[in-house]
């Protein structure tokens, strides 16, 4: 129940981004100065963070989608629990290698 839960929050928080990564990028019509504060903001630590998060809502979202359609289509039904344990360790590592990256540059 919890990986079906988190699909959906992740997918949903996904959109919101997606809302908000219009509006952020609306800025650039500004001009030169539009860029120059988009870059501003693009390199603080908050709009970093944000980034790790979006990583983490895609990968959480693709892994656990990939796991109920593994699911939903009757492969692997039996191990569905084990599968969701595996693809969230999959998920922490990924994530941390994304982390580092972000933070490394």
């Amino acid at each position: 129940m919890w990986g079906f839960v988190l699909n959906r929050v992740a997918g949903l928080g996904l959109v919101l981004y997606l809302i908000l990564h219009l509006i952020v990028l609306s800025s650039l019509l500004r001009g030169p100065d539009g860029y120059d504060a988009f870059v501003t903001l693009a390199h603080s630590p908050i709009f970093l963070l944000l980034d790790i998060i979006l990583f983490a809502g895609i990968i959480g979202h693709g892994l656990n989608g990939l796991r109920v359609a593994l699911i939903g289509s009757g492969l692997l039904v039996r191990w569905q629990h084990q599968m969701l344990i595996v693809l969230g360790i999959l998920g922490v590592v990924l994530l941390a290698v994304a982390a580092y990256l972000v933070f490394s540059t």
